[in-house]
């Protein structure tokens, strides 16, 4: 079994002291952060750009994963290297093969790993062929868009599925709570982001324990 890893999903914290938040995950133990970036074309919201990012890397050392729901994540690719991400996530929804393939081989030279991701009504197929230009799965159990969504639990079977032809990072973005952890876990992921079930606890330490050893 591969090592469970938490990524605590930024979209939930306190933007008005994100300093503190991002502390307060490093000493909760996370082992990334997810940062959620949309432009209210992809999904119906607008959160943050590579110009947050970039202050993000200054305040802390943990790798940042940063989710591109955006349309021609492409043309956006360059802005947010230099900003400092270590990994870039994007839609299988968003780009060809072709893209994907050239953007796999851009970002590889760079150190940078690469995910895609696929939302909950979009069928596993969708992304066979681009496994071999990837790092790791994003698998969407929400409807991207919004925070505090509650989980489809029809992802779970999808995520059995990839992980019998996939070997690398499977990551589960969406209502990730201890309630869900374990479940997600026995189907194969081992990266979990989850926003507000750690940013609204009490004791983060605790809260993402739970999630890591469910």
């Amino acid at each position: 079994m591969k090592r469970i890893k938490i990524a605590p999903s930024i979209l939930s914290a306190d933007f008005s002291c994100l300093d503190r938040e991002i502390k307060r995950s490093e000493e909760a133990g996370a082992d990334m952060l997810h940062i959620d970036v949309m432009d209210g074309h992809f999904v119906p919201n607008i959160t943050i750009g590579p110009v947050v990012v970039k202050y993000i890397r200054k305040v802390t050392r943990l790798p940042l994963d940063v989710h591109l729901m955006i349309e021609e994540p492409e043309k956006f690719i360059a802005d947010f290297v230099k900003a400092g991400s270590d990994m870039l996530t994007v839609h299988i929804e968003t780009i060809s093969s072709s893209k994907l393939k050239a953007l796999s081989l851009k970002l590889k030279a760079k150190q940078i790993k690469l995910g895609i991701s696929l939302n909950p009504a979009t069928p596993l197929e969708r992304i066979k062929g681009a496994l071999k230009f990837v790092d790791f799965v994003l698998v969407m159990s929400v409807n991207p868009g919004f925070s505090g969504q509650e989980f489809i639990p029809s992802v779970i079977p999808k995520i059995k599925k990839l992980r019998s032809i996939f070997k690398g990072d499977i990551a589960v973005d969406g209502g990730v709570n201890d309630k869900v952890a374990a479940k997600l876990i026995n189907a194969g992921a081992n990266v979990l982001a989850a926003g507000s079930y750690l940013f609204g606890a009490k004791d983060m330490l605790a809260a993402l324990g739970k999630i890591r050893n469910a």
